[in-house]
């Protein structure tokens, strides 16, 4: 609404306008107008009078809804009782609640600090021992993919920025093409495709009857999508359900994607912080290559070292030669020129120390083992909770099924809410929590808002 102002003295506008009577007469003073300043003098005085208008220029934008997993935290922060948990967003915490550091990332800050390590601008495509590492780590430093140049790596905002350059990479060469993501899925990937405007649908993965995998709707799925589709796949610990598909299953699912020719495209989040094996938590993608097949795997260092403010992680294209690969490549560090020019030196090359250095690769792996064990313990304490405490006899072992830090509980909205309304217990409405988020003097006081919201709210 326009508000009416006595402005002595005037306004330097109104100032120029009575100056310039052509100039005011052009303007055209009295008629009204969202942009017009209007100006109205005594001959005695000059009191000068103006209408100003606040109306912005961004009226149309509208508030956006808050991030459904972020915006746990937040409202985490705000509850003030004492035994509130936060089980909402995927970070690693300490038996007593704490974020943790890794010893090994101590040490290769340290030798960074030793060797006086500039801070100079890299490559588009990232720092290239980060990306060497990375590349082995993921298929294996004797795949014949690698040896014969058949892999191109290019260092990304961690996993997120990594997907999203790709998602760029797709709608930019295979614009014609598709992406199939699981039902559900990490929330984010609809997000980044979307914004990358590449379609999308959904294939069958999580069964709300067993708590498990919907594996014949699934392949059903995969086999109607249009030929030629990229197949978003989570190489290990699925997010939100921990449900992963058995090697026997994995094999399957690797013949329909070969027969439908489509592109496997795989993010791999938690390599190592899973089952606690760097090897056993790549079988996924290797199995693929093996099979000969061209995809994408999008890495993050995030959860297995512990960078999660580094924003460290990369995305792989394995061609079917080198050429192919080289070209590839080109075209990625053209996307990523004009979005983010190059990636930051700090992760990557913490990663590099880490992954290239036998020693403290070796204190890595022993760390890693450390903490999927301690989610390991938690996650059994849950249902040992669970299956005492609950006399009705439901079966809880699929907890003991899924893998890695998240577990899918099966909790509705509603049963959610109440966990978080009455128990507060802070989780994503779809019924997921973060393991990593409790600690075993917890799992009780859990059990116990589980079973509660799951039999008392419909």
């Amino acid at each position: 609404m326009a508000s009416l102002a006595l402005s002595p003295p005037p306004a330097a506008s109104a100032v120029a306008l009575r100056r310039n009577p052509k100039q005011r007469s052009l303007v055209g003073i009295g008629k009204r107008s969202s942009s017009d300043l209007f100006v109205k003098e005594k001959a005695l005085g000059r009191v000068s009078m103006s209408v100003a208008v606040n109306v912005s220029r961004f009226e149309g934008v509208t508030m956006a809804p808050p991030d459904p997993i972020l915006g746990v935290s937040e409202a985490y922060k705000a509850d003030t009782d004492n035994l509130k948990l936060n089980l909402g967003v995927g970070a690693y915490r300490t038996e007593e609640l704490q974020p943790y550091v890794l010893n090994v990332v101590k040490k290769a800050e340290n030798l960074m600090l030793e060797k006086g390590e500039n801070k100079e601008y890299l490559p588009i495509e990232g720092l290239a021992a980060f990306n060497k590492v990375t590349a082995e780590l993921m298929f294996g430093a004797d795949n014949p993919v690698i040896q014969q140049g058949r892999v191109t790596t290019v260092q990304g905002l961690s996993g997120t920025g990594s997907l999203r350059l790709a998602a760029a990479f797709i709608q930019r060469y295979f614009p014609e093409s598709k992406a199939l993501i699981s039902s559900p899925t990490w929330g984010n990937h609809k997000n980044i495709f979307n914004d990358a405007r590449v379609p999308w649908s959904e294939y069958r993965y999580y069964d709300p009857r067993t708590v498990g995998l919907d594996f014949e709707g699934m392949i059903a799925d995969i086999k109607a999508a249009p030929d030629g589709s990229f197949v978003l796949l989570h190489g290990c610990a699925h997010n939100p359900t921990g449900i992963d598909p058995t090697p026997e299953q994995w094999k399957k699912i690797a013949d329909v994607i070969q027969e439908k020719n489509h592109i496997p495209f795989f993010d791999v989040a938690y390599q190592g912080f899973a089952s606690g094996s760097l090897d056993e938590d790549a079988y996924s993608v290797r199995l693929f290559v093996e099979r000969g097949l061209e995809l994408l795997v999008a890495q993050s260092y995030s959860k297995n070292l512990g960078l999660y403010a580094e924003r460290i992680g990369a995305i792989n294209v394995v061609c079917s030669s080198p050429d192919a690969s080289a070209r590839v490549k080109s075209q990625l560090k053209r996307i990523a020129r004009p979005m983010y020019s190059n990636p930051p030196v700090h992760g990557a090359r913490i990663v590099a120390n880490v992954v290239g250095d036998p020693t403290l690769f070796g204190e890595w792996k022993k760390e890693m083992e450390q903490m999927a064990g301690r989610i390991k313990n938690v996650r059994q304490r849950l249902y040992d909770s669970l299956s005492q405490k609950d006399t009705s006899g439901k079966d809880w072992s699929f907890i003991l099924k899924q893998i890695g830090m998240f577990s899918f509980t099966g909790l509705n909205k509603a049963q959610s809410d109440s966990m978080t309304d009455k128990w507060h217990v802070y989780m994503t409405k779809d019924g997921r929590i973060s393991l990593a988020g409790l600690s075993l003097s917890k799992c009780e006081y859990l059990a116990d808002a589980i079973i509660d919201s799951f039999h008392n709210i419909s």
